[in-house]
């Protein structure tokens, strides 16, 4: 029978669009590699690394000499007659004891650096999940937005078949207008499934920095899946970044303490400078040199409370970044569950529709053959087709969350880095500008040149 061939062969379209791999598709690895090396919210990430490194220099700075150049110049007019004068001179002050201020400013800074380089492999960890989440979502919205164009098919030819049902006599008007209904409403379905195609390729090219060709459907991460759901945590708990990161965050808040405790010590500085003049007064000659040589110690002892109130809120930031270590701690380990959960969930899901799938294919082909000989209705034939485009949505939703899950468990873990999937990429090693850095005492330029 004429519809239902088309029913087989819309079957056989829609299992060749969820299996057949176009060559040269896009890999979810290459697509992975594209972002970790174009996304700007990345690239923006990195300089803010870079931003911190400067912090390192700058507390150094504390202890080491300041030479300084001053000159005057003058001229005076009375009833007398004219003075004419001026000076030259260079000072230098050397820091000598700060009260240990500028050695805690220092290893603050280096913690804070290494916070923000852990960071930095978080927001990589989350880059990467991101980027897979607009892979697949891609994927998704592209096959959904084919299924409906495959239903419209099928709702035309059912159309067409009420037409000329009723046209002898064999149907109702009734049946017609349930068949142009049905079909009315797959072309609205169809024009949301393609805007949210579109959406999802811009989200795509947002976060890949490329817009998306044809992709390769992926398998799951399962190299990187713990054995456990404890394995998990006790790997989310020993290397995700965001929790080391909020350890060094707490080390630099324990030396910003001992900065503030440093400002209510005595300070011992050195000074020298060497001076000459020159002038003229009325006529006679005033030039002359001079040099000079000193300490200066200074012992706070009130200064109105201010020191003691900064040392009061420091140690109450340190309670803070510890209590934030536990605040991350709970958000990994919920990460990791959800994660988990997720994940064996979409299996068993990806399996029940499958079985579901195909059930309502089977059940669509006998309410055709059963509505051929007159033992059902038109509506009962669009029931059954909306049963099966439904069974086949959600199919293609449970294996995005299959490999989207899976990812996430890898992100959870820590373990979603370039290194650990393999990617074709130079990891961007945040120690080079460090060390390019960290020991400069003077030159303006940045270590790339600017």
């Amino acid at each position: 029978m004429p519809s239902r061939k088309l029913f087989l062969a819309g079957l056989s379209a829609v299992a060749l669009a969820l299996s057949v791999v176009q060559v040269g598709a896009e890999t979810l690895q290459g697509a992975l590699t594209k972002a970790y090396q174009n996304n700007s919210t990345m690239n923006y990430n990195r300089a803010g690394v870079r931003v911190v490194d400067e912090s390192v220099p700058l507390a150094k700075s504390g202890l080491r000499p300041r030479l300084s150049a001053t000159g005057t110049a003058s001229l005076t007019s009375d009833d007398v007659g004219e003075i004419r004068a001026g000076s030259f001179g260079i000072e230098l002050q050397q820091p000598i004891f700060d009260g240990f201020q500028t050695a805690n400013n220092v290893r603050q800074a280096e913690a804070r650096v290494r916070a923000a380089q852990a960071a930095l492999r978080n927001n990589e960890l989350n880059l990467l999940l991101d980027a897979t989440s607009a892979y697949m979502d891609v994927i998704r919205a592209r096959q959904i937005a084919n299924l409906r164009a495959q239903n419209i098919d099928f709702l035309r030819e059912q159309l067409r078949s009420a037409q000329s049902r009723y046209e002898v006599g064999e149907g109702t008007r009734t049946d017609v207008a349930q068949a142009e209904a049905a079909l009315q409403l797959a072309l609205a379905q169809h024009a949301t499934a393609r805007a949210d195609a579109r959406s999802a390729e811009a989200i795509y090219r947002q976060i890949v920095g490329e817009e998306p060709g044809s992709l390769k459907m992926p398998e799951p991460l399962t190299k990187l899946l713990p054995k456990s759901i404890e394995a998990a945590y006790a790997l989310a708990f020993d290397q995700h970044p965001a929790l080391i990161a909020r350890a060094h965050e707490v080390d630099a808040a324990s030396f910003a303490v001992k900065v503030d405790e440093g400002a209510l010590l005595p300070s011992l500085s050195a000074t020298a400078s060497l001076s000459a003049t020159t002038g003229d007064r009325y006529g006679a000659s005033t030039d002359g040199h001079s040099a000079s040589v000193g300490l200066r110690l200074t012992i706070p002892i009130y200064q109105g409370g201010a020191e003691h109130a900064r040392v009061r809120q420091s140690k109450e930031s340190l309670g803070q970044a510890r209590i934030n270590v536990d605040v991350t701690r709970d958000q990994v380990r919920a990460a990791v569950a959800s994660a988990w959960a997720n994940y064996f969930a979409a299996i068993e899901n990806v399996r029940a529709t499958r079985e579901s799938v195909a059930a309502a294919r089977l059940a669509l082909s006998g309410v055709i053959e059963e509505r051929d000989v007159g033992q059902r209705t038109t509506l009962d034939v669009l029931q059954a087709q909306a049963d099966v485009i439904t069974a086949q949505i959600n199919l293609v939703n449970a294996q995005r969350n299959v490999v989207v899950a899976s990812y996430a468990i890898a992100s959870a873990t820590g373990q979603l880095t370039a290194e650990r999937l393999g990617l074709p990429v130079t990891p961007y090693n945040p120690k080079e500008h460090l060390d390019a850095v960290k020991d400069k005492w003077i030159g303006l330029r940045t270590p790339d040149g600017r």
